[in-house]
């Protein structure tokens, strides 16, 4: 009988039977490194089963589908940026210091996966494009923490309390996109990106003072 051991990959749209089963886990790393070397689009089940040593019907039962599979992957990789967000908010910092370094830290970790692993960043413009569950966390994720920073940072004395709370946190997380969504992060260079995180953080900082 197959084991079943622990693992982080939480069940999205397309997955069956246990989440944290051991051949559902070689099915993901097998898919990672596939989608990595070939690309998402030229990957199929047919592919991923042959690498495992399975019928393409073993993996159809863990996975309806390939874009289930690119989900969890995908899943995976956004819940990477997810926990560094929240340990931002989190963090012992001033309120102030946290959104700033949201900043860069969407940035960075945006770079490191999007950016630097070209194969990956295909998967998640299917995954923006086709709307898959594994981006709404994400982006839910981004107005949960600004939420919480706003309020500690309201309630510090750091931030201003005249404006409405949502009206402020639309518009905060709408400056983050530029240094978070993988389509615009191609789309300038890296160093340039970082100095434009700080800026358009200092000038939101400003907006916010008391």
């Amino acid at each position: 009988m197959e084991k079943e051991i622990s693992d982080p990959t939480l069940a999205v749209s397309g997955q069956r039977g246990p989440v944290s089963h051991e051949r559902r886990i070689q099915i993901i790393e097998s898919a990672s490194e596939h989608f990595r070397k070939n690309g998402y689009k030229k990957t199929s089940v047919a592919d991923l089963a042959k690498a495992i040593g399975v019928s393409s019907a073993y993996v159809y039962r863990f996975f309806e589908s390939k874009q289930a599979i690119g989900e969890a992957i995908c899943g995976l990789a956004l819940g990477k940026i997810i926990a560094a967000m929240h340990e931002v908010a989190n963090s012992d910092m001033s309120a102030s210091n946290r959104l700033r370094k949201l900043y860069t830290t969407l940035l960075d970790k945006g770079l490191e996966i999007f950016f630097n692993e070209r194969k990956l960043h295909e998967i998640t413009i299917e995954a923006i494009e086709g709307r898959w569950c594994a981006t709404t966390q994400y982006h839910e994720t981004k107005y949960e923490v600004v939420t919480k920073i706003l309020k500690d940072g309201r309630a510090s004395g750091e931030f201003e309390r005249k404006t409405p709370l949502d009206e402020v946190v639309i518009a905060i997380v709408e400056t983050l996109y530029p240094f978070s969504h993988p389509i615009l992060l191609q789309q300038s260079e890296p160093n340039v990106l970082h100095q434009r995180a700080v800026a358009v953080s200092n000038l939101v900082l400003r907006s916010l003072a008391p």
